[in-house]
């Protein structure tokens, strides 16, 4: 359902979708904002039963504006992702873009902190947050701090995507140089999409836990564990400027490549548990 708009709306929120009807709807349910001043962008990516208007408007407002984008079959996040990016760059109606995946829910405040932080920010390109690592079926969390400003998380990047996706808000503006998500980075084509943000203006988080995201073994993250981190070695050695940061993040990689992931999700729980 598209609505005629006299001005430019704030936001649109970018959500790809692949069989996961209960996890799309506990997303959405989870979005509080102006309904006039934010639309819904879903990219289908073939899905066994494609995902309806009224599939949603049972479970959510019908003053959400909702655009659903279907693909005739299964083409991966990257490609559905960028159809998605394509069809909000032809609006030409809104300031920002953000960023929801299937499953993650935003705390109440999520998208008036950002809108608010880069209207007041102009310099920033992109704002994502704080959040939490939730699996649903245990109950076992963990947090993911980061950096906060411009300079620690440039440097920051060479060792990880500082950025979890799904927290994300960027300038429209900003994809008149960077249109799309690079398609070279196989399950890390938003690591090297930020990092090009990153380059041309500033960045920042907000210290803040405005998302909860699932902890998902058999997402792309955990399935794809190792061609992903392959593509992060291949980001950083693209995009990273410090040679030195770019040597050791790439060592730091290299080793998680040999380091089973049980460990790793051991390690974060015993640090960052919640």
């Amino acid at each position: 359902m598209k609505k005629s708009y006299l001005q430019k709306i704030d936001f649109y929120l970018l959500i790809p979708f692949y069989n996961n009807l209960p996890g799309l709807l506990h997303s959405l349910q989870s979005v509080q904002y102006d309904t006039d001043k934010y639309a819904v962008v879903i990219v289908d990516d073939g899905s066994v039963q494609p995902v309806t208007l009224d599939d949603l408007y049972k479970h959510i407002s019908r003053d959400i504006s909702i655009e659903i984008i279907q693909l005739p079959c299964n083409k991966g996040i990257t490609i559905a992702l960028n159809t998605g990016l394509q069809w909000i760059r032809q609006q030409n109606d809104a300031l920002f873009v953000a960023r929801l995946d299937c499953g993650d829910t935003c705390s109440p405040e999520r998208f008036y902190h950002q809108v608010t932080f880069l209207k007041e920010h102009p310099p920033i390109n992109l704002v994502g947050s704080w959040c939490i690592f939730k699996d649903h079926s245990t109950d076992i969390a963990f947090r993911y701090i980061t950096p906060t400003r411009h300079k620690k998380i440039k440097r920051g990047m060479h060792f990880r995507n500082i950025f979890i996706h799904p927290t994300v808000m960027w300038r429209s503006d900003a994809m008149k140089d960077i249109p799309q998500y690079p398609d070279t980075f196989p399950d890390a084509e938003d690591y090297g999409f930020f990092y090009q943000l990153m380059q041309n203006g500033e960045v920042a988080i907000i210290p803040e836990y405005l998302v909860t995201t699932e902890i998902n073994h058999k997402g792309i993250s955990l399935s794809s564990r190792k061609k992903q981190l392959n593509s992060r070695i291949k980001v950083v050695k693209e995009y990273g400027r410090n040679r030195v940061l770019r040597y050791l993040g790439v060592l730091k990689l290299r080793l998680l490549l040999i380091i089973p992931y049980n460990l790793v999700f051991a390690m974060k729980r015993l640090l960052y548990g919640v």
